[in-house]
């Protein structure tokens, strides 16, 4: 049986807080790196931005789904009371549409709130059991005082001598190598 060494992922370095990642992010993304990744226990402003990381479609998502929300809630009041089982109570017509509004409207913010909350984790890819930065034992620190930038190996510009002297420039608390 043949036992593969891990391959290497990438070079991570640790900086002392959100500004000097940030400051980093900005010099590496100058550089012409483009595979890279950044890890803070908060979010950091205009960091995505920087990294270049496009904005996801939440909004469209919850938007998409309230209005289906919307239709569907009227739609099953209008097919119980008009079609299914109508009833003629106090001379009201059959689609009487104000007393679908309260249906309508949690129909709405159900689906809205469900498919912002599935969107957020499939957007983001969670859970996420596994990620090669999980074996640097100082990573744990990336969701309490930590602030991590990470340069992939699979990086156009990536040169392991080059990339490790570039991100020591930038004066971080560490840099290590990340196998994956």
């Amino acid at each position: 049986m043949v036992i593969k060494e891990p391959a290497l992922y990438g070079l991570l370095a640790r900086f002392a807080n959100g500004d000097a990642l940030l400051l980093a992010a900005q010099k590496v993304r100058a550089a012409g790196y483009r595979r890279t990744d950044a890890y803070s226990p908060f979010r950091v402003e205009g960091l995505a931005e920087v990294l270049g990381q496009p904005r996801h479609a939440v909004a469209p998502i919850v938007l998409t789904w309230g209005i289906l929300g919307a239709l569907g809630g009227f739609f099953m009041c209008w097919f119980a009371n008009v079609i299914n089982y109508p009833l003629n109570i106090g001379g009201r017509p059959f689609n009487s549409w104000p007393a679908f509004i309260a249906i309508t409207f949690e129909a709405t913010v159900l689906c809205a709130g469900l498919s912002a909350c599935l969107g957020m984790l499939i957007l983001n890819r969670l859970p996420q059991p596994y990620h090669p930065v999980f074996n640097v034992p100082a990573f744990r620190a990336a969701s309490r005082n930590g602030f991590f930038l990470c340069i992939q190996a699979d990086d156009p510009q990536f040169d392991l001598k080059a990339t490790r002297a570039f991100l020591q420039d930038l004066g971080p608390s560490m840099v290590v190598e990340v196998l994956g």
